[in-house]
């Protein structure tokens, strides 16, 4: 009679079986860096120049929603633990349509996403090589994503982690270059708080300019 590890092991051996590849810190700065998009460091000028100050208005406003959203899933999720996350819970307690509709739109979302990160990742290359078109650069990003992506998970992670380390340290960077200027000064014109409405007031562009900048953010 075969005990268990025995037979464990004739199962490994039959065939290929699957096996958990990513590891916490993995996973970790997945969900991390999955919040820092590309996006976020070319489209923040944008909305700086439609908003003004008040951006900051509109990141305070959409981190509360977007905390409130997460808070309440998070407590449906402990009471309920699915892996079909909001669309299931759109399906049950909302309807068949709800949780289509959410699922769906969650997908179109992330696909759209995909496209603008691209785009963006393009731009940025243009700057160093501006002969090569966007639309080369984001297919050859496309197409190397994909590749990471297809060949194994370990490697999936291990690209994930250090490109999103990556993206964390820049933004740590700039705020700390950020408070240098603010706090300890360049030699040039003066930075400080008072530059947040000194110039035109917090609301330098009105509110049709903070909605507009809102679609950014």
């Amino acid at each position: 009679m075969k005990d268990a590890s025995t037979s464990s092991e004739t199962v490994t051996e039959s065939g290929p079986t699957l096996h958990r590849g990513l590891q916490n810190r993995h996973i970790q700065l997945i969900a991390l860096g999955g919040a820092i998009g590309t996006g976020l460091f070319l489209g923040i000028g944008p909305a700086i120049q439609m908003a003004g100050p008040a951006v900051l208005l509109g990141y305070a406003v959409a981190g509360i929603v977007a905390f409130l959203i997460m808070r309440q899933l998070g407590e449906m999720v402990v009471e309920e633990p699915v892996s079909g996350s909001f669309a299931h819970f759109a399906y049950k307690y909302w309807g068949p349509f709800a949780g289509f509709l959410s699922g769906w739109n969650y997908w179109v979302m992330f696909v759209l996403v995909g496209m603008a990160e691209l785009t963006a990742a393009g731009i940025y290359m243009q700057y160093w090589l501006p002969d090569v078109p966007t639309w080369g650069w984001a297919a050859a990003f496309f197409i190397i994503i994909n590749a990471v992506n297809l060949v194994n998970v370990r490697l999936y992670g291990e690209a994930e982690f250090w490109f999103a380390l990556i993206k964390v340290l820049a933004i740590i960077g700039m705020i700390a270059f950020g408070l240098w200027m603010l706090f300890g000064g360049h030699g040039g014109s003066k930075a400080g708080f008072d530059n947040l409405w000194k110039h035109g007031g917090f609301l330098a562009t009105g509110w049709h300019g903070g909605n507009a900048a809102n679609l950014l953010i």
